[in-house]
């Protein structure tokens, strides 16, 4: 007998690696992404690359707007709190609402999940949330990747992170500076929560406050506090979209990091300031949780969290209370919270 046939060779899944569990959760999230197909978006999974024809999806002469974003330490609380159906759509809603900012109608969606033990019913939990994302955004799931990285990641730890291309026609980006003025019109759109930022903050303010995710929500009556904390970023293409191709909307900010304070500036020129009444809108009783058991100061709740507005539009002001009126109808909740102002 030879020596290299005495010794039991190594296999991947010694090192740590399960190809058959690979497999078992493409073979799983197929008909998540099918479900997602829309026009410009017809191939299945399980190619080196996802395609997608713009003229099927009724563009003439596009502008692509890309996107990449993740889901942050949101994920250590869905891990703890053993809920992972949710954060896929808070991945999705932090990409597509980016490109949404720039007047680009969200098209197709890729996703990257890591982890140092792949469960394939786990992965199916965490790829429905993005399909579900998807739907809501009417962007296309066509691709991504699955890493199983044993050493990289302990436990049940894992990492999300996304990528999106969008369009717009060429000539009706945003923000549309040559077209704002002051006297323009802030609309805010609420959120549905803290979306996806200031998760270790919050995450201090449990422990703080000496509260575990399955303790009852102290803001949210009848649901447990990871559940209550877990809430998905609130996406807002399908609402939006009609204003922007109607050229009634000059600019988007989306409030991510940096709460409404650092956000809204970026979709301003220099030579325009603005000015928000945080009184116009209600703040969430998550917020107001947060800030007390924490005992956060004002100015640093507005520079970490939303505060209960996802999104602000820069409008003429005499179209302001329609575009209110229309946001409402479509199930958004909306009103002026201020306006543009010279600087």
């Amino acid at each position: 007998m030879s020596q290299s046939s005495s010794k039991s060779g190594l296999t991947y899944a010694q090192s740590g690696v399960d190809i058959d569990a690979g497999d078992a959760l493409v073979e799983a999230i197929k008909p998540l992404a099918r479900a997602t197909r829309r026009p410009g978006a017809d191939g299945d999974l399980g190619g080196f690359g996802g395609a997608f024809d713009l003229k099927a999806a009724g563009f003439k002469d596009p502008i692509l707007i890309s996107g990449t974003d993740g889901v942050g330490t949101k994920l250590k609380l869905a891990i703890a709190a053993n809920k992972l159906d949710t954060v896929g759509i808070d991945l999705v809603a932090m990409c597509v609402n980016d490109v949404l900012a720039q007047g680009a109608e969200p098209l197709f969606f890729l996703d990257y999940f890591a982890t140092g033990k792949l469960d394939p019913e786990r992965g199916r939990q965490i790829v429905s949330g993005v399909a579900q994302g998807c739907l809501q955004a009417g962007c296309a799931l066509i691709g991504g990747e699955t890493a199983e990285m044993p050493g990289m990641y302990a436990g049940d730890d894992f990492d999300l992170a996304g990528f999106v291309v969008g369009a717009a026609e060429r000539g009706s980006l945003l923000p549309r500076h040559e077209d704002m003025k002051p006297g323009d019109a802030l609309i805010g759109l609420a959120s549905s929560g803290p979306h996806s930022n200031g998760y270790s903050l919050i995450r201090k303010v449990a422990e703080r406050a000496g509260l575990n995710w399955q303790d009852d929500a102290p803001f949210a009556k009848g649901r447990r506090l990871g559940e209550a904390l877990l809430e998905p970023t609130r996406i807002y293409v399908k609402s939006l979209m009609p204003a922007i191709r109607a050229g009634d909307i000059k600019g988007l900010a989306h409030i991510t990091g940096g709460g409404i304070t650092e956000n809204t500036p970026r979709m301003l020129p220099e030579p325009l300031g603005f000015h928000v009444d945080y009184a116009t809108f209600e703040r969430p009783d998550v917020f107001k949780w947060l800030q007390e058991a924490g005992d956060i100061e004002e100015a640093e709740m507005r520079r970490t969290f939303n505060c209960g507005i996802g999104m602000i539009a820069a409008v003429e002001a005499d179209k302001a209370e329609a575009l209110v009126a229309a946001l409402n109808g479509s199930g958004e909740t909306a009103a002026i919270i201020g306006s543009l102002k010279a600087s």
